[in-house]
């Protein structure tokens, strides 16, 4: 009697485990699962916290083994060994990925670099470093990881900035890497049409991070001939000014939220412009008209004034 009692009780806690199992797996493929690159600080960081604290499951990539482990502590994350450039990396980030069960509902493209040098004296490793992060960085995250967004016809977003519009002295480099982002996401929102999947940018002013930090290791390391430059005096007045530390602008607790209606909203937007000041807002904006009216100005078909005004009614028609 006690035998046939015993065999019953462990038939019992073989069946539970397997429902118990079921279940871990049915609530893992309903939680919707976002990969974020970069996501060891800053901004990155700052989506990670966001996401993660509401429900979500973030795939977080990281390069340094202390930031996984930090990542790891975090609920709702798995932080995965991710350089951008290693597409070796890559690959084994999208296997594990597939290996977990959960799809991959959206990409968040956020890992970025930036450096500073007037176009005509920036060397050509500084730029193919630059814009093997930036620009290359997005493109093959992506492409790995497009079979499993389209599977699930999820989201991709992809952090670009207001400096993708706006540019100035020794910003060439940085701009001329983030305005290839808003190409690449427009090209790319159309490819992704048919699939039901959609594609947004975010376009920061500025906020807290510590790309500024990276930049300044970079410029120490590559040591810039800054006394032999054609310009030797905006060099020393942009660095009396700059030390890389951006603690003092605003959290970018904005540009995580903006992420989130990027990935979970109805009707998302192409384009989110977040910034910390009306100023930035202005300053974007009105680069746009003056680009608009630049092109306008010599063009065959030159519009008035009037026709203009309708062609942006008609414009902001489509938003609504």
């Amino acid at each position: 009697m006690r035998f046939h009692f015993v065999k019953r009780y462990i038939f019992l806690l073989f069946f539970l485990t397997i429902i118990v199992e079921v279940h871990s797996q049915e609530s893992a493929s309903e939680q919707k699962a976002i990969l974020v690159t970069g996501a060891s600080s800053g901004i990155g960081l700052k989506i990670t916290e966001t996401l993660s604290s509401k429900g979500y499951f973030v795939y977080a990539g990281a390069r340094k083994q202390s930031d996984i482990d930090r990542l790891n502590s975090m609920k709702n994350v798995k932080s995965i060994k991710l350089d951008v450039n290693n597409w070796d990396e890559i690959n084994a980030a999208v296997e594990t990925v597939k290996n977990e069960g959960r799809g991959l509902y959206g990409l968040v493209n956020n890992a970025g670099v930036a450096i500073l040098a007037p176009l005509i004296e920036v060397e050509e490793d500084d730029l193919d470093y630059i814009f093997n992060v930036n620009i290359y960085g997005p493109y093959r995250v992506t492409k790995a990881f497009a079979p499993l967004i389209i599977e699930s016809k999820g989201r991709i977003a992809t952090i670009s900035s207001i400096s993708g519009i706006l540019s100035g002295s020794f910003f060439g480099p940085y701009s001329m890497s983030k305005h290839a982002i808003e190409a690449f996401t427009d090209a790319l929102a159309d490819e992704m049409k048919k699939f039901d999947v959609q594609v947004s940018a975010i376009e920061p002013g500025n906020y807290n991070s510590k790309i500024g930090e990276t930049l300044v290791k970079r410029m120490e390391s590559r040591k810039p001939d800054m006394e032999n430059s054609l310009y030797k005096e905006e060099w020393k007045n942009m660095m009396s000014n700059f030390n890389g530390d951006r603690s003092h602008y605003k959290n970018p607790d904005e540009v995580a939220a903006a992420v989130e209606k990027a990935l979970f909203s109805e009707n998302p937007k192409r384009r989110y412009m977040v910034v910390p000041r009306e100023a930035e807002g202005r300053w974007t904006i009105t680069q746009i008209m003056r680009e608009m009216v630049q092109l306008n100005e010599n063009q065959a078909y030159k519009y008035d004034r009037e026709t203009l005004l309708q062609i942006l009614d008609e414009v902001l028609a489509e938003t609504k």
